[in-house]
């Protein structure tokens, strides 16, 4: 662990010094290398706006996050269905082959990441880091990629309720949440010390100051550090969030076959869930990925200055932010004086965050099985009908309902991103949509668990 130690925090300094002191007289490290290497490793993070869908936190064991899982999922897929490979799904052994298959290649995928993250500099160049230390990065960051591997299979298997990669997700947002609110980090912004965690501020600056009205102001409105509006804020989408879960439309059906036997088909106002917001934050991270590397080389170009301008951040430890081009528009405004000072860029943000999702939200019913279409052939599968409508008439029925519901409902989930990035919320409007709707999801499968255990009891 010893090259995840953190750098930016005074004890973490004099733990690297005391290390690097002991490595310097047993391995021979030059001061001038452990310096130059410091300097490397402190660069901006390439992939700082990918992380809140990856799972993924910079300078830890959980740096690839959940890329070797979906990585391999995704190429095993693309794989069975071109037919490059032949897989019968209802055959039992078919399925644990490609399972087996799709683990496989997660690892080796795990490695490769590893083998990539340190040759290409992410911690400083291998010279300087050492051949072992480079090799115990290699090792730490494959070990911990094969952890998430085994506790996603561990779900799969039924030792637990839902999906790894989503519980890594809602893990990774909801520790973000947390520690942004508790933490006892101290750091020095001018004013004295601070403490990171909004909570803990609030506390400490009662305590220590004398004038309680300023020590209130500063604790809900201090600047680039987590505050008590922020922290509400988060409270308070989160609970908006739960109330629109509970918006949906009950269609009732019954079976042609058994006479009084009846049921439902809800279609929730979140049709889609959160695959809209996950789908608009691909699209925007590889925006910001693509346009990052080419203004990093082609700064003078018209092309690349369109698609986005950078410059490094002082607030965010040498991150690079967008302050023109595309990039910088469909980037939320990071205050009320931004919103403020340039209108347009809010009005943009915020047609493009509700156009997109809508759109997304639409497509997404399509290519995943679960348009009016689909339905309507389910249905008919399950001998199923509506009562009052005929069977061929079906599909019509839901077509007034389940298009309507997706795009409207991608709408709001776009609404509630930007209500969130506008008022500060902790973890991001992307973060705090994905954390809430898995959060629900697991509510509502445990429910059913429940249930069906009650009934099976004869409850």
């Amino acid at each position: 662990m010893v090259a995840f130690a953190n750098r930016d925090r005074p004890e973490g300094r004099d733990l690297l010094q005391q290390v690097s002191r002991f490595l310097n007289s047993n391995v021979g490290l030059s001061a001038d290398c452990r310096q130059e290497g410091s300097v490397q490793r402190e660069r901006a993070d390439p992939f700082y706006w990918m992380r809140v869908i990856l799972a993924s936190n910079r300078g830890t064991v959980m740096e690839l996050g959940i890329t070797p899982i979906v990585t391999s999922g995704l190429v095993m897929q693309l794989l069975a269905g071109s037919k490059i490979i032949e897989v019968d799904n209802s055959v039992r052994e078919d399925r644990a082959l490609l399972n087996g298959a799709q683990k496989l290649l997660g690892i080796l995928i795990a490695v490769g990441e590893a083998v990539a993250y340190v040759l290409s500099g992410m911690y400083g160049s291998v010279g300087q880091l050492g051949v072992g230390n480079a090799i115990l990065i290699i090792i730490q960051l494959c070990f911990a990629g094969i952890i998430v591997i085994c506790l996603d299979e561990l779900l799969q298997k039924g030792y637990g309720l839902g999906s790894g990669i989503s519980l890594f997700i809602a893990t990774n947002i909801c520790e973000n949440i947390i520690w942004k609110a508790f933490s006892p980090t101290t750091i020095n912004s001018g004013r004295g010390a601070e403490f990171e965690g909004a909570v803990i501020a609030l506390f400490h600056l009662l305590i220590t100051r004398t004038d309680k009205v300023r020590a209130l102001r500063e604790a809900f409105y201090r600047q680039n550090l987590p505050n008590v509006t922020n922290l509400l804020a988060t409270v308070l989408i989160f609970l908006i969030v739960i109330y629109f879960q509970g918006f949906r439309i009950v269609l009732p059906v019954r079976s042609k076959n058994a006479r009084g036997q009846q049921g439902s088909y809800p279609i929730k106002l979140f049709y889609t869930s959160n695959m809209p917001i996950i789908l608009q934050s691909a699209l925007v991270t590889n925006l910001y990925f693509i346009s990052q590397l080419l203004y990093r080389r082609y700064s003078g170009n018209f092309i690349v200055n369109l698609l986005g301008k950078w410059k490094e951040s002082e607030y965010s430890g040498g991150q690079f932010i967008p302050v023109g081009g595309i990039a910088y528009y469909i980037t939320p405004p990071s205050s009320l004086a931004d919103i403020a000072a340039n209108p347009f860029h809010a009005l943009f943000y915020i047609v493009f965050m509700l156009s997109a999702c809508a759109l997304f939200s639409k497509t997404w019913i399509e290519v995943s099985g679960s348009s009016a279409r689909d339905v309507a052939k389910q249905l008919k599968e399950q001998q199923m009908v509506m009562p009052g409508h005929r069977e061929s008439n079906l599909q019509k029925e839901l077509n007034r309902y389940i298009p309507t519901a997706a795009a409207f409902g991608g709408m709001c989930i776009g609404a509630l991103t930007v209500l969130a990035d506008f008022m500060g919320a902790i973890g991001s409007g992307t973060g705090i949509l994905l954390a809430v709707t898995i959060i629900y999801q697991y509510f509502e499968t445990f429910e059913k668990e429940r249930a069906s255990e009650l009934g099976f009891f004869g409850f």
